[in-house]
């Protein structure tokens, strides 16, 4: 009496899954102005529009990036500093990593074929492998760059210019990497929430650059040149956590509360006697689910399937960022009836234990 029930949700999401809290402050009133709330779009509306978002964010992003680094870049040509060379170096990275997640928003609009079924979400995950790419290139241009001043020393001019560069430059990525990745958790994109982490350690290297102008100005001239090894250093680690989110994402992880979350709220629907299996995976920004559960085999087709459809609309209602679900009923066991056989046909297909997740 297996059988699957699938279907794109068309409701309304509950207002706790809109995610949308109370912004306070210059930087919440600045975000609520490019990115519009979203309140009880249908499943078609909300990938469309969350994608939308996405786009948005990253040409706003690379906006303010752009304009940041290039005011960096005069200031560091006219001030020789290395550390301000550095920090603009990883700006206009940061900006450039706006192409790739561009072109992976874009493409994941179009429809699923015959050839990939599952539609082209994927895409994103390849933007975060470009982003990482990126991130650990400028790093290592920054570093060569940094060495070599450091080993051939030349004096900074105009240290007044190099602080007011840097504090343009944390504010310019920290507001950017806040839309970011308030953005990117809303919509489930791992790879924008990456792209905020980079601008995030990008502003706070700009702070360092202000660190090191203020030392040259007090008679340390080195401090310039090992302020842009300790950026380099800094955004190492960044590109460490951003590897290891892409990394995940790849591998199909999910948080295993998620996991947890999924079982709770089949465990709630009347007439399902157990959870057998729960596998999630995200594609692109969305959350796909394959799931079997166990009902009375006494139901008839109709009845089992009203408890299947009950369950997918819970969890489209209760789950964040969930698109679709398989929901694959079999026959529990009860007094009187032997279960066994009823997967018999396939069950040599499958380890009897190692198929089961614990």
């Amino acid at each position: 009496m297996g059988h699957p029930t699938r279907h794109r949700s068309d409701h309304r999401h509950s207002d706790h899954h809109h995610e949308h809290a109370h912004r306070r402050g210059i930087g919440g009133l600045l975000i609520s102005l490019v990115s519009p709330q979203d309140h009880g779009a249908h499943s078609g509306e909300r990938v469309l529009e969350s994608t939308s978002d996405g786009i948005r964010a990253v040409a706003v992003s690379l906006a303010v990036l752009a304009l940041t680094a290039a005011a960096e870049l005069v200031v560091a040509l006219l001030s020789h500093s290395v550390a301000l060379l550095a920090d603009t170096i990883h700006n206009f990275a940061d900006a450039l990593t706006a192409v790739p997640l561009a072109l992976a928003f874009r493409m994941g609009r179009r429809p699923a074929t015959r050839r990939y079924t599952y539609g082209f979400g994927r895409a994103e995950d390849i933007a975060g492998v470009a982003i990482v790419a990126i991130i650990a290139a400028s790093t290592a241009v920054a570093a060569y760059e940094a060495v070599n001043r450091l080993l051939h020393p030349h004096a900074i001019s105009g240290a007044g210019w190099v602080m007011v560069a840097g504090g343009l430059g944390f504010l310019g990525n920290e507001l950017v990497a806040v839309y970011r990745t308030r953005v990117g958790r809303r919509i489930g994109s791992a790879a924008l929430v990456a792209d905020g982490m980079h601008a995030r350690s990008d502003g706070f290297t700009s702070l360092a650059v202000v660190i090191g102008a203020v030392a040259v100005v007090a008679g340390a001239p080195r401090a310039d040149p090992i302020v842009g090894l300790v950026i380099t250093a800094a955004v190492t680690v960044v590109l460490a956590g951003a590897t290891r989110t892409i990394y995940r994402r790849l591998m199909d992880s999910v948080d295993p509360t998620l996991v947890d979350q999924v079982e709770q709220v089949l465990a709630s629907v009347p007439g399902i006697d157990g959870v057998d299996r729960v596998r999630i995976r995200w594609v692109g920004h969305e959350l796909r689910a394959e799931i079997q559960i166990s009902s009375d085999p006494t139901l008839s087709l109709v009845d089992a399937h009203s408890i299947a459809e009950e369950a997918h609309h819970r969890l489209l209602h209760e789950v964040p960022r969930l698109a679709e679900a398989v929901i694959h009923t079999s026959p529990s066991g009860s007094p009187g009836h032997d279960t066994r056989g009823y997967h018999d046909v396939v069950a040599h297909h499958f380890a009897s234990d190692a198929d089961h997740i614990p």
